[in-house]
């Protein structure tokens, strides 16, 4: 290739275009030539947002910071975002960064479902978020505080609070000695399985006891959950109409029968409490009583005679004492 004139000067124009290219790419300007989305957003503070700077949605890259402009007190960012973008009357936008020292985006949010797609120039919600400088200065505020806090803490202060502690420990040095040393003894010697609570700790025989205990109350519980079964399969049958049990609960003509001599029952009870039939006369007859009662005294008179009597002379005492 000949270094001519006319090789310099392309050289030139094409290290020209790939700069002019590159420039506005970085600042954003190749967006003026794409067809897209222009939406505009309310700020009181944009926190150092430049012209050109990204445009995200869900952390996905859909456009540019195309303006920035100052309208009635308040910031007005202008987006341009692609065609295929797809944004909702009711979306959100925020202005974030990617670190402390990281470079400013403005982030949009998806809005809801049923929303209506945005158009040109429609103005969307803008919220604020918190900068590095209000962030720095909260955290300075707490330095400021915890600073505070300390130097509260004088020697002075710290000997008032702990004085009263201090003194105890001094006063009860002797008790709270012997204490501790009482309970690093009983201690060791339950340790070493002396005493009733060292037994019951360390003596494998109680621990045998409680197992074969335990055991005894798993089979009996066993038991106890077999006897329920049976006894369910009784109730069950017994509801079903099975077994002698069923048939007296559920027998139709049993229980006719056993109603009707509850009835005839009842019936003879009246009949004896009115004094009608054979028992009803001896239970409810006062004479009855009365001949009864004579007889036992006649009987009794007989019998005090007895005593001196011999045979025959006792079964003629007995026939006229009857008779």
């Amino acid at each position: 290739m000949k270094n001519t004139l006319e090789t310099r000067l392309g050289l030139f124009v094409v290290l020209a275009v790939m700069a002019a290219v590159l420039i506005l790419e970085t600042l954003g300007g190749m967006e003026h030539f794409k067809r897209g989305l222009v939406v505009h957003a309310m700020f009181n503070n944009i926190q150092d947002l430049k012209k050109g700077d990204r445009v995200k949605m869900a952390g996905l890259e859909i456009g540019r910071v195309s303006g920035l402009q100052i309208t009635n007190n308040k910031v007005k960012v202008t987006m341009k975002l692609d065609s295929t973008a797809v944004v909702k009357v009711d979306s959100t936008v925020k202005i974030q960064f990617t670190g402390l020292m990281g470079q400013n985006f403005v982030s949009l949010d998806f809005g809801t479902p049923a929303a209506q797609p945005a158009e040109n120039d429609t103005i969307l919600t803008g919220a604020e978020q918190p900068g590095i400088n209000d962030m720095m200065e909260k955290i300075n505020s707490v330095a400021v505080g915890v600073e505070n806090l300390t130097k509260s803490f004088t020697g002075d202060k710290i000997d008032n609070l702990l004085g009263p502690l201090t003194d105890f420990f001094k006063a009860n040095q002797t008790p709270l000695t012997a204490t501790i040393s009482n309970v690093q003894f009983i201690t060791s010697q339950v340790a070493q399985g002396n005493g009733t609570v060292g037994m019951l700790i360390n003596d494998k025989t109680l621990y045998n006891t409680a197992l074969h205990s335990v055991s005894n109350l798993q089979d009996v519980a066993s038991d106890i959950r077999m006897t329920l079964g049976e006894a369910r399969k009784v109730v069950d049958q017994a509801n079903s109409g099975k077994g002698t049990i069923g048939l007296l609960l559920k027998d139709e003509a049993l229980y006719r029968e056993t109603t009707a001599s509850v009835t005839t029952l009842k019936e003879i009870l009246l009949k004896i409490n009115s004094g009608q039939g054979s028992v009803g006369k001896l239970i409810n007859d006062p004479d009855l009583y009365k001949n009864a009662r004579m007889t036992m005294q006649k009987l009794d008179k007989a019998t005090e005679g007895l005593e001196d009597q011999g045979p025959l002379s006792i079964m003629g005492v007995m026939m006229n004492g009857l008779f």
